[in-house]
């Protein structure tokens, strides 16, 4: 008799009444109905003490010692509610944060499934191999997150810039556009209040470079004056860029898909806001559910209070280029600098070879004279990182 073509109880009550039909053979029904000899004495069994539904029953313990109590379940919830998008071992953390032992991730995770808080085919992410600086303000990870729409139809950018080591979120602006004033402005902020990095760490789009990967900008020129190198990430590749992208994902989860944001005030309030908690309240997986202010400190290295300028040896081959034209005199001829040099000194220093000369900003070498070329203006290679010296 083929299953599928009738209801499972009626297959059992079938089978309950041949098997009790007198002479029958018991084990060869069993056989014949696909069910072990086991759970047809169990039907047979449930049947003769007068239970008419054999259904399957549940498998559930009677009682479930080992279950969490309704104290912690509410606990769990009511954190839930709060965070909606922190996952078991998030709550977990809280938990332990707050005096409380906290069950496994596990049970928490079984506690949000069974109150449908989180739907039965959600994933867990796998671990990834994570790289890192080994103390803070060694490298920022600098980046706009994709426009967002506001409710008066205007459009924000945020700016966010991470630590590194830490994962500390030092920069969380709405900015009406990516323009360079812009990004200074925010920066200057951040460096006043949170010193200096060693490096920032930023893709090739404006203001801080563009795709082909050729050109210094005046917001590099105005890194270097400050000590911060500028690091560009291969174009076409932000994962090398993660904790940045990563940071971007859970704003985006945690804020800007719960939220309707009003303009750029109120975006910047609910910025600052979350901010505050992602850096001192959110547990975070990668630092042992830890918060990222436990590994955050500071940089000694202060912003100054004007701009430095650049000085060079006595004795040096020294060029000012001119405010709207890049261009340097040496030997005669004029020579192509990048134009975020404009009205910058700079230094001429002889290499190796015989005829070629690294013109210099400071100790950074940006462009190359070879006088071996016939030409009065000759267009020489502009390097992409500040972080390399001549």
């Amino acid at each position: 008799m083929p299953w599928q073509e009738v209801s499972i109880m009626d297959q059992r009550e079938e089978f309950i009444g041949l098997a009790l039909l007198e002479g029958a053979n018991r084990r060869e029904l069993c056989r014949r109905f696909g069910i072990s000899a086991q759970t047809g004495y169990k039907w047979l069994k449930r049947w003769q003490d007068g239970e008419r539904d054999i259904s399957d029953r549940s498998r559930c313990p009677h009682m479930s010692p080992w279950r969490s109590s309704a104290e912690m379940e509410k606990r769990v919830l009511e954190l839930r509610d709060a965070h909606p998008a922190w996952g078991a071992r998030k709550l977990a953390a809280l938990l332990e944060r707050e005096g409380i032992e906290p069950p496994a991730a596990s049970t928490v995770h079984a506690i949000l499934m069974r109150h449908g808080r989180i739907a039965a085919q959600e994933a867990v992410n796998k671990p990834t191999q994570r790289f890192e600086k080994e103390a803070p303000n060694l490298l920022w990870q600098m980046d706009f997150k994709g426009w967002i729409r506001l409710g008066d139809e205007t459009r924000c950018h945020p700016l966010t810039v991470i630590d590194d080591h830490s994962r500390f979120a030092l920069c969380l602006q709405a900015c009406a556009d990516q323009q360079n004033v812009t990004v200074k402005s925010r920066l200057e902020k951040v460096f006043h209040c949170h010193g200096l990095p060693q490096a920032l760490f930023v893709d090739n789009g404006t203001p801080w470079g563009d795709a082909s990967g050729a050109r210094w900008t005046k917001f590099g020129v105005w890194l270097l004056k400050l000590g911060v190198g500028l690091i560009h990430s291969r174009p076409y590749h932000p994962q090398s860029r993660g904790k940045n992208e990563r940071f971007h994902r859970t704003l985006k989860a945690e804020l800007l898909a719960l939220r309707c944001l009003r303009d750029l005030a109120d975006a910047q309030r609910s910025f600052e806001h979350w901010r505050t908690l992602y850096n001192f309240e959110r547990p975070h997986e990668a630092l042992g559910q830890d918060v990222p202010a436990s590994r955050y400190r500071p940089s000694p290295r202060s912003m100054p209070a004007r701009l430095p300028k650049v000085t060079y040896d006595q004795g040096e081959i020294v060029r000012r280029v001119g405010p709207t034209k890049a261009y340097v005199s040496f030997k005669g001829r004029l020579w192509k600098v990048p134009d975020a040099f404009c009205g910058e000194t700079l230094a001429i220093r002889p290499l190796s070879t015989d005829g070629l000369y690294a013109v210099c900003f400071a100790s950074h070498h940006i462009a190359t004279i070879d006088l071996t070329k016939p030409k009065t203006v000759s267009h020489v290679s502009e390097q992409v990182s500040a972080m390399s010296q001549g």
